[in-house]
């Protein structure tokens, strides 16, 4: 299996303000402010997180073939 990559860029959808995040690895992050243009981050429906939802680099659940956030 390959090692869980804990870093992803989060891109803001209003800004596209890319910023590299470090994952949290014991719960999914569901908010997220971004720092240029203030927007408070969400998941897209249906997905767990906001790094399921504009991460260069989905979760370490997702990575880890366990299905969705945990």
């Amino acid at each position: 299996m390959n090692p869980v990559v804990l870093e992803s860029g989060l891109t803001c959808p209003h800004c596209d303000y890319a910023k590299q995040e470090s994952m949290p690895t014991e719960t999914c992050q569901y908010y997220y402010d971004c720092t240029t243009c203030k927007a408070l981050l969400r998941p897209r429906t249906g997905d767990c997180c906001v790094f399921w939802s504009f991460g260069s680099v989905k979760c370490p659940t997702v990575q880890q073939q366990r299905g969705r956030c945990s």
